[in-house]
C-alpha cells in the first residue's frame, strides 16, 4: 500500500469518526505529540499540543452540535502533507454566545491540512 493510499484511508476514517462523534476513532491514528490548530480568517484561534489535549477538546466540541458532517470535496497530496477541501454542515445543540439558537444550521466550506509522520497524524490544521 502506498503512503498516499494509507494516508487517504486515515483521513477518511478520521472524518467518519468526526461525523459520528466517535472521539476514540478520531484520535486512533494521531501521534502522541499531535498539534491541532483551528485557523479562521487567517488567525489561529485555537492551538493544542498533545493527544490528551486534543481528545479533551474533541469531547467538548461534540456537545455543541446535535449533528455534524464533513464531506470531502478533494484531497491533494504532497510528500507527507494532505490538503483536504471540506464542505461542513452542522446543527447547533444549544444557544451559543454568538446568538445562534438550538436547531440552527451551520454550513461552510474550509480545508483541513493533515501532516503525517509515518502512519500517524502529527499536525492537523482546520482552516475556515
Amino acid at each position: 500500500m502506498t503512503d498516499e493510499t494509507c494516508q487517504r484511508q486515515i483521513i477518511e476514517a478520521y472524518i467518519q469518526a468526526y461525523n459520528t462523534f466517535d472521539v476514540a476513532g478520531m484520535v486512533k491514528d494521531m501521534h502522541p505529540d499531535v498539534v491541532f490548530e483551528n485557523i479562521s480568517d487567517g488567525m489561529t484561534n485555537l492551538k493544542i499540543q498533545g493527544i490528551s489535549g486534543f481528545r479533551t477538546q474533541a469531547e467538548q466540541a461534540t456537545e455543541f452540535f446535535q449533528e455534524r458532517e464533513q464531506r470531502i470535496k478533494s484531497i491533494t497530496f504532497q510528500d507527507s502533507v494532505a490538503e483536504v477541501e471540506i464542505d461542513y454542515e452542522g446543527t447547533v445543540a444549544f444557544e451559543l454566545p454568538n446568538g445562534m439558537q438550538a436547531g440552527d444550521k451551520v454550513s461552510m466550506e474550509g480545508k483541513s491540512i493533515f501532516h503525517f509522520s509515518g502512519d500517524k497524524i502529527i499536525r492537523l490544521q482546520d482552516i475556515s
